[in-house]
């Protein structure tokens, strides 16, 4: 296991970066949109392979956007993909959410998607968030809410999928429903001006269900929450098989809906 895997619960396995590649501002940052004008610098703190963040660059170019991972392989990637699209105004670097390395005041906008439900203390990387901030800018998150999960058909395999996800979050010291939380996280952490917010991801049809399920058919078997699961005594490897099979079976389904929210926040600066 890597230190960036050590950082990061998910790991960084194909199945991962497969869900993060499909991430957009208008299906993941949409809240933020109105804030993503033309000449705001902008920091995204776990970007990932970058497809938020090239977002991102297109709608303030000509201001400077870095995206910040915790492993140069992901980065990488998101390098690929920027000089693929043609993104020029985008550069990418290792970061700690908790120690960032940054003077206060520097970005207009400060950004992190589905992060702080993966830490050990989000209060003290919101404080970091806002101290690099600048006066009128704004700190933006948004993390998923596992609990509020909801599925047809239903089927206690795909229970079983979400109590042992749970069980590995907790393992790690990070927190799964972090969405409800997160207007709670940015007052301990000093924001004065939030405005809290919901969205949900719905994958549902034909093509969604295939995708969604059809990553977390892998992710279940071949991931870092799998090998954590098992080394942690969660689940057994043959509970992660029915489970990966639940997940194929779903996706079949004709009937198949999946739904999970999020909660949002952005903290005026």
């Amino acid at each position: 296991m890597t230190t960036a895997d050590r950082a990061y619960g998910q790991g960084h396995a194909e199945s991962v970066v497969r869900s993060q590649h499909w991430r957009t501002v208008t299906n993941s940052a949409a809240y933020l949109a109105p804030e993503l004008r033309p000449g705001r610098t902008l920091l995204d703190i776990g970007c990932g392979p970058g497809t938020i963040t090239l977002d991102f660059a297109r709608l303030v170019a000509p201001a400077r956007v870095i995206g910040l991972d915790v492993s140069e392989a992901i980065l990488e990637q998101a390098r690929v993909n920027a000089a693929d699209a043609g993104v020029e105004n985008v550069e990418f670097a290792l970061g700690d959410i908790t120690a960032l390395d940054a003077a206060d005041d520097t970005f207009d906008v400060v950004h992190a998607h589905q992060v702080l439900l993966h830490l050990t203390d989000p209060v003290a990387a919101l404080r970091e968030m806002l101290r690099i901030a600048k006066p009128g800018g704004v700190v933006a998150a948004r993390d998923t809410d596992y609990s509020g999960a909801m599925w047809w058909p239903a089927d206690p395999r795909l229970e079983r999928w979400r109590e042992v996800y749970r069980a590995v979050a907790y393992a790690n010291g990070a927190e799964p429903d972090a969405g409800r939380r997160l207007l709670a996280w940015a007052h301990a952490a000093g924001a004065a001006d939030v405005t809290p917010s919901a969205s949900i991801w719905s994958h549902s049809t034909p093509a969604e269900r295939a995708w969604w399920g059809g990553m977390w058919a892998d992710r279940i078997l071949d991931s870092r929450i799998a090998e954590q699961a098992v080394e942690g005594g969660h689940a057994t490897r043959g509970e992660l098989e029915d489970i990966s099979a639940a997940w194929t079976e779903w996706a079949a389904h004709p009937d198949g809906f999946f739904a999970i929210p999020h909660g949002e926040i952005l903290c005026r600066v």
